[in-house]
């Protein structure tokens, strides 16, 4: 893979429009090579900060998309520009038709048992009932991790996605990456099943673009979501403000 990287936060991001984010992927699936993506934003910036395991997990993704929209405008503030905001949710998509007309199969792994059913059936009807080779809700044990691993392998799926808070879903890409050498693309997506199964709204449009995703989440799980946005925002800017500092 040979595209251009930007170093933020320690961070090696590709410096990728989405529409070059799909044809690296495909690319790369195309030529037999397992890719293993992964997204930074505002919180996963706060939580590497003080997580070293997480940290190199991260570093160690092929592909590092800027998933925030508060990423992109700290990369200008540091003249390190990204070209744009890569949503995880939106490439799931774009990924999921992508595997549709491939023939791919996808396996889906996180959030809880209603939800994950909800999300087969939404891209069963939108696509068709072959396209995702089997599920698993994101509720384990780490004596659960080798059957979910066989359940995974055993499905014949060339795409995973991995539904699970941050950072372990990080931490079982990582580990069992290798274990999963039949998977030609890992990704972690967070809470995108949330939303596809329609539990969780998505911010409009005009929110996503002015980095206000955060709030309209905000006023849907404030007892949830406050502690989370009201520190973890702070701790972001406290770190933006770092490390244009010490670039100076």
């Amino acid at each position: 893979m040979h595209n251009h990287k930007v170093t933020i936060f320690n961070v090696d991001v590709d410096a990728l429009t989405m529409d070059g984010t799909v044809k690296l992927i495909n690319e790369t699936i195309h030529t037999k090579k397992q890719v293993v993506h992964n997204c930074i934003n505002a919180n996963k910036v706060v939580l590497m900060d003080k997580d070293e395991v997480l940290r190199n997990s991260l570093k160690e993704a092929d592909i590092i998309s800027a998933d925030g929209q508060a990423v992109v405008w700290s990369s200008r503030l540091l003249n390190r520009p990204l070209p744009e905001r890569v949503p995880g949710i939106d490439l799931m998509e774009k990924l999921m038709d992508l595997a549709n007309k491939k023939g791919y199969k996808v396996f889906l792994f996180g959030a809880k048992e209603e939800i994950v059913k909800n999300v087969v059936d939404h891209y069963s009807k939108l696509f068709n009932k072959s396209l995702v080779a089997g599920y698993r809700n994101g509720y384990f044990t780490q004596e659960d991790e080798t059957e979910i691993v066989s359940q995974i392998n055993s499905s014949g799926a060339t795409m995973l996605f991995v539904a699970i808070p941050s950072p372990q879903k990080e931490y079982f890409i990582n580990s069992y990456r290798k274990k999963l050498d039949n998977v030609m693309l890992l990704m972690g997506v967070g809470g995108s099943f949330d939303v596809i199964s329609g539990k969780v709204k998505r911010a409009p449009r005009w929110m996503q673009n002015n980095g206000l995703e955060w709030l309209y989440r905000l006023i849907q799980e404030p007892r949830k979501m406050w502690k989370r946005y009201l520190f973890g925002n702070l701790r972001y800017i406290y770190l933006t403000i770092k490390a244009i500092l010490s670039k100076k």
